[in-house]
């Protein structure tokens, strides 16, 4: 008789937790852990593209030091983050990792500004490969991040919605914080790229 209260009690719990959103919060856990992966490998492409860029830059432009240091310093600062799937729980170090990002951005965006000066570089064609993987990387970095704020976005609804709401409170998914910065707009649009006349 006690084997059947166990049964018929586990049989209870499992329709219980098969209708309550369980599965629904671990999913879209696990969509987000994924986005977000993304949008570090595309942030991790951009910055491999930099020491490149930045040589190519540095023997047409010699004398534009201080751009050249700022987007290095830029992109060691993006470096030193320890970026871990966990970070997207911790407000304060996707604060941290968005704040560095946008710096970086911000540094290439003046790099390319001091670039239309020089048309002999502006006609190098690594240079040009380069600034061509920059514009992509731009734009996939882009959609990664879109991504990654509707799984986020999709996930607190979830969160927050009732019945799952209680589900959620009882096996501790809480809210997440999602990819906001002060220059978001600014950030949104990748670095200008053109060329200009290139005969």
């Amino acid at each position: 008789m006690k084997s059947f209260r166990s049964i018929v009690a586990a049989v209870a719990m499992l329709l219980f937790l098969s209708g309550c959103g369980y599965n629904t919060l671990n999913a879209s856990d696990e969509t987000i852990t994924a986005a977000w992966a993304e949008v570090v490998n595309q942030y991790k492409r951009r910055a491999d593209l930099i020491p490149n860029l930045v040589r190519t830059v540095e023997g047409f432009a010699q004398q534009e030091r201080d751009v050249l240091i700022g987007v290095t310093e830029a992109r060691s600062k993006v470096s030193s983050i320890q970026v871990t799937p966990e970070m997207v729980n911790d407000p304060a170090a996707l604060q941290q990792f968005q704040a560095a990002q946008g710096e970086l951005s911000g540094a290439l965006s003046r790099l390319l500004v001091t670039v239309e000066r020089y048309p002999e570089l502006k006609s190098d064609q690594n240079f040009r490969d380069l600034q061509a993987q920059l514009e992509g990387t731009e734009n996939r970095i882009t959609v990664a991040r879109n991504r990654f704020i509707e799984a986020v976005r999709e996930y607190n609804t979830t969160v927050r919605s009732f019945p799952t709401n209680l589900t959620a409170m009882m096996f501790g998914f809480d809210v997440k914080p999602t990819f906001t910065v002060e220059n978001e707009a600014e950030i949104a649009e990748p670095p200008e790229v053109s060329f200009g006349d290139q005969n």
